[in-house]
């Protein structure tokens, strides 16, 4: 972690604030921030205070890592590089020649690094040790990020686990809930292989060790949310990409192996046999996830290098850290994406969506419903199961990163049929579905050149005025992408009724209208894009909210309630609290633009 610093102030990367900060609400609330900019940095704080507890930390908090594609290059590599020689790997064949067995032995023989190698002794993060009751996570600086947050949380933990067997090892990232100094709250979710493997040890009567690193390098970090295929060891991708074996040493009071150069490491055991209530947690969705029951740990052993650094990172409403880490994913796991979709040429999944809320993917159509066949293959492969919505583009359409020419490219080429809805798994953080878990799953085919009909264009003013008369409840509206075929006609409503039954109402209109979107007036700029794609993207069901009528298209963005029969409790947005604000201000360390406050909504 002290390399890495180094690392980000030789690339001016990092922004020191000295200033004396708390861990609950202030620290965070700066980190994020300070991904919201341009040129976004990572920040080392080195004054930090636990005001609650009036208590002085000689700890300093390192947030923000991931800050940009520098820093991600930085620490992680050239993700299209690593990508290549994946897919290098992913096609290797029985050699023929000579030449060829010399590259192929080369190949194999740099894969020895891959493997993890095992250290005898202690590590440097074994040289300060604490064990049993006086291991106590009240000594590490851990955040409350959010007000309505169940507590602190640990968010940026390297979490090691084992199968009941020993043979499979997994290193995941959850987050990770203080309830007292000895107990940690484990959110890892029902399909993740640290949860396959709390079944095996439940189903066995047995306590499931577990230990949590924090630091080190921050390509242990990203390790922890690769998305690799069930039982295969994260740390494989350390070797892979750093060129030599990522070197482990024991735990002190468990089985488990972890980095022997990490900041810190958190030991412990399960009780397979209980449950603790997690949560709420302001989450990287932009809404707090809700109280739910999962697994937690007791603690066992602390242990620490002698000068450690505090890895954190915050999570909430777009942009934020995991923009960059997802991007790097992207690119290196691109080959093996492939070996389920091969005809796929590229893919993309905005950052203002959340990801796994919206996924655009350009392919080498052959046949009809060679799109329909991928949807199918994307929600069935590994995490993209959790993907809500798929748009497939043919090899013409534009550079996917490329917004605005995209979206005209999808709405002239756009019909009702080109909707394809169907119902899969969705990610336990999904607050929209009607039951948890499981929801619906929007795909549209833009591979196909359809012949589109456009509609007769009013101004917003006129067409409002025409809206009002069959909605009242219709405030304002702005029309995007006017240009199309397709126009989008966002619609802001005081909602008194479902969306359903506005969509049927506006229906006379429909030689004015394509896709129609409606949001709650509350908390929504219908002239923010980014924003909106957002939030319709979070709250949407595609079973439940997505209308059609001849040529036109409903989408129903409105937060969900008894009106639309929706008896599951609808979370609150992650908001910055005001008086931590105007404190931050007040002391000189609040360095945000009001425009790119107002822009991402951060209350």
């Amino acid at each position: 972690m002290k390399e890495a610093i180094e690392l980000l102030k030789k690339h001016d990367l990092l922004k020191i604030i000295d200033d004396e900060l708390d861990i609950y609400l202030e620290i965070p609330h700066i980190a994020y921030i300070e991904v919201k900019k341009e040129d976004s940095k990572a920040i080392l704080f080195t004054n930090v205070v636990d005001k609650k507890n009036n208590k002085k930390f000689d700890i300093p908090v390192l947030m923000n890592v991931f800050c940009n594609e520098k820093a991600v290059e930085l620490f992680i590599g050239d993700g299209d590089k690593i990508g290549r020689e994946i897919e290098s790997l992913l096609k290797m064949k029985p050699p023929t020649t000579f030449s060829e067995k010399l590259s192929t032995f080369g190949k194999l023989f740099a894969l020895k690094n891959t493997i993890p190698k095992k250290l005898k002794g202690k590590g440097e993060c074994q040289q300060i040790i604490k064990l049993g009751s006086d291991a106590k996570l009240s000594d590490l600086p851990i955040l409350t990020t959010w007000e309505q947050d169940g507590g602190p949380f640990i968010t940026m933990g390297q979490v090691y686990t084992t199968s009941l067997n020993g043979e499979l090892k997994n290193l995941g990232m959850y987050r990770l809930q203080v309830y007292s100094d000895n107990t940690l709250g484990l959110h890892w979710q029902i399909h993740k292989d640290s949860n396959h493997f709390f079944h095996e040890y439940k189903k066995a009567g047995k306590k499931m060790p577990v230990t949590i690193a924090i630091g080190g390098d921050p390509l242990y970090t990203w390790c922890a949310t690769a998305p690799l295929p069930y039982g295969v060891n994260e740390l494989l991708m350390y070797g892979l990409i750093k060129k030599e074996s990522a070197k482990l040493v024991k735990s002190l009071t468990n089985p488990l192996y972890i980095p022997h150069d990490v900041d810190y490491v958190i030991e412990g055991w399960v009780d397979t046999a209980e449950m603790r209530i997690e949560g709420p947690f302001g989450d990287h969705t932009g809404y707090y996830t809700l109280k739910e029951p999962y697994p937690f740990m007791e603690v066992s052993a602390i242990t620490t290098r002698e000068k450690p650094t505090f890895l954190a990172t915050v999570v909430g409403k777009p942009p934020l850290e995991d923009k960059y880490m997802g991007w790097a994913t992207g690119k290196i796991f691109f080959p093996l994406l492939k070996t389920t979709a091969p005809d796929l040429l590229d893919y993309h999944m905005p950052e203002n969506a959340g990801f796994h809320n919206l996924i655009l993917a350009k392919m080498q159509p052959h046949y009809k419903g060679h799109a329909k066949q991928f949807m199918h293959a994307f929600w069935g492969a590994g995490q993209m199961s959790f993907v809500k919505h798929a748009i497939f583009l043919d090899e013409k359409a534009p550079k996917l990163e490329s917004y605005e020419a995209v979206s005209a490219y999808i709405l002239d080429r756009f019909t009702p049929k080109s909707l394809y809805i169907t119902d899969g798994i969705l990610d336990a953080l999904d607050h929209s579905s009607p039951e948890a878990l499981v929801g619906g799953k929007l795909g549209i085919d833009a591979t196909a050149a359809n012949k589109v009909e456009a509609p007769n264009l009013l101004g917003d003013e006129e067409l409002l005025q025409k809206i009002q008369e069959l909605i009242p409840d219709a405030l304002t509206l702005h029309q995007f992408m006017r240009r199309t075929k397709n126009p989008i006609t966002v619609i802001a409503i005081q909602k008194t009724k479902n969306a359903k039954s506005y969509f049927d109402a506006l229906l006379p209109l429909s030689m004015h209208l394509r896709v129609v979107v409606f949001v709650d007036a509350f908390k929504n700029d219908i002239h923010n894009a980014y924003m909106l794609l957002w939030r319709v993207t979070n709250n949407m069901d595609a079973m439940r909210d997505v209308f059609v009528s001849g040529l036109m298209v409903g989408v129903d963005g409105t937060n969900k309630n008894a009106l639309d029969g929706f008896e599951r409790r609808w979370p609150d947005d992650v908001d910055c609290t005001p008086s931590v604000v105007e404190s931050l201000k007040s002391k000189g360390v609040w360095d945000l633009s009001e425009n790119l406050y107002q822009k991402f909504q951060l209350t």
